[in-house]
C-alpha cells in the first residue's frame, strides 16, 4: 500500500496561524478525499531544521563552560597547595614588614603569571586550529579574534576568583604561629 502524499506552500501577508483553519476548511471543501494532516509555517520548518546545530552548540558552550570550571578548580588547588607550602615564607614576609595588601598582591600575581602561561599556550593553539578549520570549509567567516579573546578574558577572570581563596587564607597566616612551626 503506497503513500500519496502532496504539499503546497501558501504565501500570506498575514499570520500563519490565523489562516491555517480556513485552508484546512477550502482543501475539505474542494478535496473531499484529501486530509490536511500538517500544517507547518516557514519559521517551523526553519526551526526545525536548524535543532541539530543548536543542540551542538548548547553542548559545546556546556562542554566549554565545564573545561573553564575544571580549569578554574585546578588552579585553585595549585594556589592552595602553594599558600600552604609556604606559610614559613609569608609569615617572615609579614613579621618582616610586609603588608597583609602585598601578601594578596604576592599570591594574586602567581596566579596570574600561571593563567597567562596557560593562555600563551592554549591561545597559540586556538588561533593555529581555526585557521586550520577555517582552511578546511572554504566558506567559514573565521577573521574575527573576537572568541579567543573572550575566551582568554573569561580564564583569566576565572583564575582571579580561583586565587582569591587561597590569597585571602595566606593573608590570615599569624607570623607567630608560622615562625613556631619553623
Amino acid at each position: 500500500m503506497g503513500s500519496n502524499s502532496s504539499q503546497f506552500a501558501l504565501r500570506t501577508s498575514v499570520e500563519p496561524e490565523a489562516v491555517a483553519g480556513d485552508v484546512r476548511r477550502l482543501v475539505r471543501g474542494l478535496l473531499k478525499t484529501v486530509a490536511v494532516v500538517n500544517i507547518k509555517t516557514l519559521a517551523g520548518q526553519v526551526d526545525g531544521a536548524l535543532v541539530p546545530e543548536r543542540l551542538s552548540a548548547i553542548l559545546s558552550g556546556l562542554f566549554g563552560a565545564l573545561g573553564a570550571l575544571l580549569a578554574a578548580l585546578g588552579l585553585y588547588g595549585l594556589l592552595a597547595y602553594a599558600v600552604a607550602r609556604r606559610v614559613n615564607e609569608i609569615g617572615i614576609r609579614l613579621a618582616v614588614g610586609a603588608t597583609r595588601i602585598d601578601i594578596t598582591r604576592m599570591v594574586l600575581r602567581e596566579a596570574l603569571g600561571m593563567s597567562c602561561a596557560g593562555l600563551v599556550v592554549g591561545g597559540s593553539i586556538a588561533y593555529w586550529g581555526k585557521r586550520f578549520v577555517a582552511s578546511l570549509l572554504p566558506d567559514l567567516p573565521g577573521q574575527s579574534m573576537a572568541p579567543i579573546v573572550f575566551g582568554a578574558v573569561v580564564m583569566v577572570a576565572l583564575a582571579m576568583v580561583a586565587a582569591y581563596v587561597p590569597a585571602r587564607r595566606a593573608t590570615r597566616v599569624d607570623p607567630i604561629e608560622a615562625l613556631r612551626c619553623e
